[in-house]
């Protein structure tokens, strides 16, 4: 069974190789996928950054969780990845379970429950409301789904790996979005209240349904009645 698994590791690995250097489109294009979390943490601190909003704030701490459990995880059951001759540069030698999995896959799901629960229809909600957040629903879904896919094909993770990896990080978006919701929530108006978050201005916006339409009215509004303003003392 040893020298099987032996063999039909080797050949993945020249058929990897191959394909590289033939210049796979599709091998280059799901690398590139296989990026997602980086781009999603550097937009998350940018949107910290310039927010700075307690649910979000939340929600980087549910990441950084999710990646100290899968860590947890990995150390515990120690399966190794599938070729690891493959991928040198690789500093993790375990691979169950697949961290980008876990990764996407919290990430879609907690997104797709504060969508649909966060920012929670009203009575006058217009049909393009509800279609771009079941478009966004599903550009989610498929990206998870093709950076599942992309440690397979790279030759990162088995598809057991994978599969658990997306199943741990689906049960901890749940997990971490009900404590968000249920705990942290309620203690959100006190913490924005603090004088260190006075300092940084962080904000608490948990009663604003929906926040994009808020910022955009309360925005324009602004910008009206500074324009009158300024029109009358140019007169």
């Amino acid at each position: 069974m040893l020298w099987w698994q032996a063999s039909t590791c080797e050949v993945q690995t020249d058929l990897f190789l191959l394909f590289v250097s033939l210049g796979d489109f599709s091998g280059q294009l799901l690398a590139y996928l296989s990026l997602g979390p980086i781009f999603i943490i550097v937009g998350f601190v940018t949107l910290i950054i310039f927010k700075r909003e307690l649910h979000t704030i939340s929600f980087l701490g549910g990441l950084a969780f999710n990646e100290g459990v899968n860590w947890l995880i990995k150390n515990v059951i120690r399966e190794p990845r599938p070729c690891e001759e493959a991928h040198s540069t690789v500093t993790t030698k375990y691979g169950m379970p697949s961290s980008h999995s876990q990764f996407m896959w919290f990430f879609s799901v907690y997104s797709f429950l504060f969508l649909y629960l966060r920012m929670h229809q009203t009575n006058n909600a217009r049909f393009l409301d509800l279609l771009w957040r079941h478009v966004l629903s599903i550009c989610l879904v498929t990206v998870a789904l093709l950076v599942s896919y992309s440690r397979v094909y790279l030759l990162y993770h088995t598809w057991s790996q994978v599969l658990y990896g997306g199943v741990a990080g689906s049960i901890m978006a749940i997990a971490w979005f009900a404590f968000t919701q249920e705990i942290l929530t309620p203690l959100f108006p006190r913490i924005a209240a603090w004088p260190i978050s006075e300092f940084f201005l962080i904000r608490d916006t948990s009663l604003i349904p929906n926040i994009l339409w808020f910022e955009y009215t309360v925005t324009r509004a602004e910008a009206r009645n500074r324009q009158r303003k300024l029109g009358t003392k140019l007169q």
